[in-house]
């Protein structure tokens, strides 16, 4: 009997709510995985895509790849993977690389032979150029048992799906046994014409919505395939706080809400719908921080103002806009003129320090009363340039975009928690199709 790991959507590199922490989290959860290859002694771990969440990972991120690889290596485990659309590249792949230093192989249209189990690799490939997409691939060799195509990219019949596995698996000069998939972060399994085709699902969580325990599956090869998952316990806690708000009900309610969980270094995300007032975001957030919490996002569901409330959009001139608002905010003349230099003035971006703190030493030394607030100023009244960091102070801090990878977020590939029914956590074969056409296109490429 063979067996493997077979694990994906890794997305190590991901600096989820721009957060340090969540980035080592991405890496350590791929370290787990491997560590349960190493103590459970399976015969291979089979990547099927997105090992790291875009194409120009860190070094730290690659030193951290490179010394987890290295345990597999040294336990005689071989590290089998395909590349996925976040990773991508127009030249090599970074797992050219680490198959070039002992420590991976790259599946292609040639099968690699585990036991008694024949691997085959097809890499992400955009919607664009799959229509020419030959599915040629190497003769089952005669000491395989079973044969198993991995790949990357969202198929039929799942969630989201954009590529007929139907069509893969007929055009196919290989029988395929089993197919391995990434990219759709929901792990999920399903039969296709007599084929077993499964989702391992991501190693992290990359999204708010994916609210399910992270895992990978195990896959064991003897008589029949058989398919089974594992979840990994220490990835980071997430709590989700739904709140359902009643007429009349606002931020109390929801306050009320949170304090009922233990926040301790977990990401908290709190979803607010129904019927009641509106409520202030930073505040809910600020007090899952003050509980403990990692990160903490509010995603208000509601749809306010009410329909019937005037609401004003304007695109006017932005820099006219920020003139008229900052008539309101009673700067000093100090800060006014420390402002013009460093927005409106004509200096090279090298001397603007300079010339900003030498005017400092200047009006300190001629006249301390410019900065004293000046009174409050008629929006009508002349014409004052802004304070950039003063206006700033009074943008909501939660705007930041990660990436998800979505992908995708990412930010985020920002992921600004702001579901939609197609999340970056399970369309990142979408959200790459533009920026990946010119990538990887046929198996000939994958050799």
């Amino acid at each position: 009997m063979t067996r493997v790991i077979h694990t994906g959507d890794t997305h190590i590199g991901y600096q989820q709510y721009n957060s340090p922490e969540r980035r080592r989290d991405f890496l350590e959860a791929f370290r787990t995985v491997i560590e349960d290859a190493v103590a459970d002694g399976v015969d291979a771990v089979v990547h099927a895509g997105d090992l790291f969440h875009d194409r120009r990972p860190s070094l730290v991120d690659l030193q951290g790849t490179v010394d987890i690889l290295r345990t597999l290596d040294e336990a005689n485990i071989p590290f089998l993977a395909v590349v996925g659309n976040h990773e991508s590249k127009r030249d090599a792949q970074w797992l050219d690389l680490f198959a070039d230093l002992g420590l991976a192989t790259r599946l292609g249209a040639d099968p690699v032979v585990v036991g008694g189990a024949a691997f085959y690799g097809l890499d992400f490939v955009p919607r664009s150029r799959r229509d020419d997409l030959e599915y040629d691939f190497a003769p089952k060799p005669a000491e395989a048992d079973s044969t198993t195509l991995v790949s990357h990219g969202l198929f039929e019949p799942f969630a989201h799906a954009n590529w007929d596995t139907e069509t893969v698996l007929e055009e196919s000069t290989v029988d395929f046994d089993a197919v391995l998939l990434g990219d759709n972060h929901a792990p999920d399994t399903a039969e296709v014409l007599d084929t077993w085709v499964t989702y391992c699902g991501s190693t992290e969580r990359a999204s708010a919505s994916e609210r399910e325990e992270r895992g990978y599956n195990l896959v064991e090869y003897g008589d029949s395939v058989a398919i089974s998952r594992r979840g990994l316990a220490t990835t980071r806690e997430f709590v989700f706080v739904d709140v359902e708000l009643a007429e009349g009900e606002g931020i109390d309610r929801v306050q009320e809400r949170v304090r009922q969980h233990d926040l301790a270094d977990a990401v908290v995300i709190v979803t607010v719908e129904g019927e009641g007032r509106p409520i202030t975001p930073a505040a809910v957030e600020e007090l899952a921080i003050d509980r403990g919490a990692l990160v903490a996002r509010v995603n208000d569901r509601r749809e306010l103002p009410d329909e019937d409330e005037a609401v004003s959009v304007s695109f006017a001139n932005p820099d006219d806009a920020v003139r008229k608002r900052v008539r309101e905010l009673g700067l000093s003349d100090a800060a006014l003129e420390i402002d013009e230099t460093v927005r409106n003035g004509d200096l090279a971006d090298a001397n603007v320090r300079e010339s900003v703190e030498r005017r400092v030493r200047e009006l300190l030394e001629e006249d301390r009363a410019a900065f004293e607030p000046a009174p409050e100023r008629d929006p009508d009244d002349g014409d004052v340039s802004t304070v950039a960091d003063r206006l700033g102070d009074e943008t909501d801090s939660r705007s930041e975009a990660e990436p998800s990878m979505s992908k995708p977020t990412e930010a985020d590939g920002g992921d600004t928690d702001a579901e939609s029914t197609a999340t970056d956590a399970t369309r990142d074969g979408e959200d790459a199709d533009g920026a990946s056409d010119t990538d990887t296109a046929s198996l000939g490429d994958f050799a």
